[in-house]
């Protein structure tokens, strides 16, 4: 079925505009319903465009009157969205006066209500649904802000820049003024006038100055906010001491809102956060969420520099701040993982970071890479930009940097960065830019070919073999690249891809690496650097024929495909030196058993993986973080990947079965591991902790699966008795995903304990809608789904809650999802269409949960495929989710 898709807009067809814009004075007179919004633009002729006329953008705006130096203009052309203005000479100011109803404003995109204040979100496009602008990255422009509000619903009244002036008005009114010195583009600019509180701190920057640090919240959520201002100090600190950049205003501002549609936005000097990466006390976030916060707050922090000092020239070119910030937020956390864990602890803590990102890179990337909606991380063309902040633009951007990072080393990167600094602050450039500098700063590293990761979709695959060749001690590994096809991509180049390796010897331990041709052995891991379609590696002196261990560290976004029997897979779980390896064997191995399982119903767990499995969870010479992520089996989005046809129900029953005799196989193991990793004492955050209660809720899953009455009392006992959320929550997990006849009892009693707190709500909700069925003839996840929508806590007009209940059900539990009779398909296509009308946005990421759907087996294709046809087929769709149905439908 081909079908109609809304134009799409081309990279290639990028022009500057003819007009840009110098200075911004915006005013706000702020009313629920009738929001008056003036803005005056002193607009300039761009001398190094083409001359035109003056072009804005507007969305869903009632505009009250246009006027260009005071008099109204004598041309003016409208088609949609888009204002054009004729205009003479050089400079002129134009005044656009606009009302807009915040309340009515459900897409949370422009100036929105939260709980009776008002706040913005305007990445991508929103600032068009607030005023007239030309809303583009590349127009970038000093902002001067005058809010106006009612004192008693809101006494705060924030925006970027710096605070220069406040006062009374008439009426119970009053005024803020706030100037930001620092030229921006639209999409980074912020409002928020509401009730809140500050948590303050002052702290001095590098170069001695005296900053003000503010984090504000609800009053209520005052107590859980002190994790994020240490987090928000700490990246301050990271930045200064990794890259030399300092806080550039004389204060940084942090608000947490409830309803947002992201994580958190990086708005010039007042970044706006989704509650859930701001709040955290040990009573209602876990460890997870300890880190969630920490690794978001830095995320934005960043942004100061990589997207906002120097930002992204248009839309294409997303993943030069993102992929960028990302990989350095990643580098952050690591980091401090490593100082809180100490000497001895550092490079597990890294390492386990490290496989926390190739796990979210495998879950949600890989199957991108591989569906409709394929794109490089700088796509060439889209239809709706908001489809693109996708995890391709953000994770895979990310390894995209690190690979840099590999080729060029820590010092050359480092170089790098200054000189992109030097060249483009205050300057909206490109990824090419940036590589560009890259090279320069490093003698003229030639990166030619190391652009084609910017232009191609897809992921990689690197197949590796190896020939042992006794008679000399050589050791000969032969690597090849090959990319499938992609939507629009048919022909593929070489990429420059590091592939870090090493060998390990049949005493387990690291053999020194000596290339032919060298005169010594290196060290024992080395950098191959595969560039061609395939390329050979003769390593000589060996004594005894190795075992490879290859993308060590996983030095490239690839899928390795590497023919190892069971017995080579148990021996790098045992022994590989490099802990992604090892983590990566055991996921190799279960993903081997699994499958295997899935394909014949009547398949046991071989003996050799279980003695695999219990020689892992028993090395207590192993950080217990890490043995939590070794033991924990393969995501199921990542193994229907792997799995031709994809059957979500086969996968499922054979998940059940293989978890089950894990839980009953290593019972007695489980439950020593439950005792052993008990941690004493107050709940504190840090990686040794937070480590030994993974390990502990772990078995407490495996237990629990496999029925065990003495896991299920302790997990009943941990519930009752537990002083801090993750232990609280692990064990509540466990109860639910088994037949404990109390599960229905604990679920009650979480939800009477926390029924006021909205985010550990979201996890109630979120555990339900990933429930499995332990029991065959317990009713379908999905009537629990349903009923939970009628809980008086859910609404689909908060997005935390549709994430949490209906992002849950359709993304993390295809095993209930994709049910014989259609019945949730034609439930999500429900969804979609209800979220449609609301907040596009997030019906079409709902959307999304769908577009793989041509790798599943015949009989779910075509449930599937008439739930996309009635979504396509309804009545006003936005072109978000049109874009997304549209063409997982092609």
């Amino acid at each position: 079925m081909k079908t109609e898709h809304a134009p799409s807009i081309q990279r290639a067809d990028y022009q500057p505009l003819a007009w840009k814009v110098e200075t911004v004075d915006l005013h706000f007179r702020l009313e629920p319903e009738s929001t008056v919004v003036t803005n005056r633009m002193l607009c300039v002729r761009n001398r190094e465009a083409e001359a035109g006329p003056i072009r804005l953008w507007g969305e869903d705006l009632e505009r009250l009157s246009l006027t260009v130096d005071g008099q109204a203009p004598q041309a003016v052309r409208e088609q949609g969205a888009l204002l054009e203005i004729e205009a003479d000479g050089e400079r002129v100011v134009v005044e656009v006066q606009t009302r807009i109803n915040p309340k009515a404003n459900t897409t949370l995109s422009g100036l929105y209500l939260s709980n009776g204040g008002f706040f913005t979100q305007c990445e991508a496009e929103g600032f068009r649904r607030i005023t007239c602008f030309p809303d583009r990255p590349d127009v970038m422009a000093r902002f001067t802000v005058t809010l106006e509000a009612d004192r008693k619903t809101c006494p705060v009244l924030l925006s970027n820049g710096n605070l220069v002036e406040q006062g009374e008005l008439p009426g119970g009114r009053h005024y803020a003024k706030w100037e930001d010195p620092f030229p921006k583009p639209s999409y980074l600019f912020a409002l928020v006038a509401a009730d809140l509180v500050a948590y303050e701190r002052t702290v001095e920057t590098m170069s001695g100055r005296e900053v003000l640090l503010q984090v504000w919240v609800e009053a209520g959520n005052l107590d859980r906010v002190e994790h994020a201002m240490d987090s928000l100090v700490h990246s301050m600190r990271w930045d200064e001491e990794t890259f030399g950049l300092e806080l550039d205003l004389d204060r940084f501002m942090i608000v947490a809102v409830a309803d947002f549609n992201m994580g958190a936005m990086e708005n010039k000097g007042l970044n706006i956060f989704n509650t859930k990466f701001i709040l955290a006390k040990p009573d209602t976030a876990t460890d997870v969420d300890y880190e969630n916060v920490e690794s978001v707050v830095a995320h934005e922090y960043f942004h100061n520099w990589t997207g906002n000092r120097v930002t992204c020239r248009d839309w294409f070119q997303l993943t030069l701040k993102e992929g960028l910030t990302v990989f350095r937020d990643q580098q952050f956390s690591a980091d401090m993982l490593a100082r809180a864990a100490g000497a001895e602890g550092a490079a597990s803590a890294c390492a386990v970071k490290r496989i926390d990102d190739v796990r979210v890179l495998r879950a949600a990337q890989f199957p991108e890479d591989a569906g409709p909606m394929a794109h490089p991380i700088r796509p060439d063309s889209y239809q709706e930009i908001n489809n693109f902040y996708t995890a391709t633009v953000y994770e895979k951007g990310a390894e995209v940097i690190r690979m840099l990072h590999t080729l060029l080393g820590p010092e050359g990167f480092r170089n790098g960065m200054d000189l992109y600094f030097s060249y483009f602050d205050g300057q909206a450039v490109t990824c090419d830019d940036f590589v560009e500098v890259m090279s320069e700063a490093n003698n003229g590293f030639d990166l030619d070919q190391f652009m084609h990761w910017y232009s191609q979709a897809g992921t990689p695959r690197v197949k590796a073999s190896g020939q042992w060749n006794a008679a000399d001690g050589s050791y000969t590994l032969t690597l090849a690249q090959s990319t499938p096809a992609t939507p629009g991509e048919h022909a593929k180049l070489p990429l420059v891809i590091p592939v870090a390796a090493g060998l390990i010897g049949p005493d387990g331990r690291d053999c020194p690496l000596q290339l032919e041709g060298e005169s010594q052995p290196g060290p024992t891991t080395r950098v191959l650097k595969l560039t061609e379609a395939s390329q050979s590696f003769r390593f000589v002196g060996l004594t005894a024929e190795p075992v490879p261990s290859l993308l060590r560290g996983f030095s490239a976004p690839v899928i390795l495909e590497l023919d190892e029997d069971d017995a080579r897979l148990a021996f790098r779980m045992a022994h590989d030196a490099d802990p992604c390896n090892r983590w990566d064997a055991a996921q190799r191995y279960a993903e081997r058993v699994a499958l295997a399982m899935a394909a014949d119903p009547s398949a046991g767990v071989p003996a050799a993986f279980l003695d695999a499995f219990r020689a892992l969870l028993g090395n207590a010479a192993l950080d217990p973080a890490f043995r939590a992520q070794a033991l924990a089996l393969p995501g199921e989005a990542y193994l229907l990947e792997r799995m031709k046809p994809a059957d979500p129900l086969a996968l499922r029953a054979a998940l059940v079965r293989l978890m089950r005799t894990l839980g009953t196989s290593l019972a007695a193991e489980w439950l020593s591991t439950c005792e052993a990793m008990q941690v004493p004492g107050p709940y504190r955050y840090h990686p040794g902790d937070a480590g030994r209660r993974a390990l502990a809720n772990l078995a407490l899953r495996y237990l629990a699966a496999a029925g065990n009455a003495e896991g299920l009392a302790l997990a009943q006992r941990r519930f009752e008795g537990a002083t801090n959320m993750t232990e609280r929550f692990g064990a509540l997990a466990a109860l639910v995903q088994s037949t404990h006849p109390a599960r229905e009892a604990v679920l009650a009693a979480f939800h009477a304990r926390y029924r006021d707190d909205a985010l550990v709500l979201d996890k109630w909700f979120a555990l339900q809608a990933g429930a499995w069925r332990w029991d065959a003839a317990a009713a379908p996840t999905l009537a629990r789904v349903k009923a939970l929508m009628a809980d008086a806590a859910f609404s689909l007009s908060n997005p935390n809650k549709v994430y949490a209940l209906l992002g849950t059900y359709f993304r993390a539990n295809p095993g209930e999802f994709h049910a014989a009779d259609g019945s949730g398909h034609v439930f999500w296509a429900d969804q979609v269409i209800a979220l449609n009308a609301k907040n596009p946005q997030v019906a079409a990421r709902m959307a999304r949960a769908l577009e793989n759907w041509r790798h599943f087996v015949p009989a779910l294709q075509a449930s599937i495929r008439s739930q996309l046809e009635r979504v396509l087929a309804s009545p006003d769709l936005s072109p978000d989710v049109a874009e997304v149905v549209g063409k997982a439908l092609d």
